[in-house]
């Protein structure tokens, strides 16, 4: 499937005022001239239909789905050491 390409003429008025846009700088001809062809191929595109999401599952659903987990321990060199009891 190809992509239609614009007209000369539009891609030439659109890089006409991107150059009077930026201040008419030399030697960007090219880059205007790119960059015209880019929108206006982008604006002749056919939009695309937007993919059916899937239904949504009630929060109750979702909270039955992933089981809470408890905090993982401390490892042992980082727990404070126990005081001996005195006998």
């Amino acid at each position: 499937m190809s992509t239609p390409q614009p007209d000369t003429a539009k891609i030439a008025e659109a890089a006409f005022f991107l150059w009077l846009d930026e201040g008419r700088p030399q030697g960007q001809d090219r880059d205007h001239w790119f960059r015209a062809t880019q929108a206006l191929t982008a604006a002749t595109k056919p939009a695309r239909k937007p993919r059916a999401k899937a239904a949504a599952k009630p929060a109750a659903a979702r909270a039955k789905a992933a089981p809470k987990t408890k905090a993982a321990a401390k490892p042992a060199a980082a727990r404070k050491p126990r005081k001996k009891a005195e006998s």
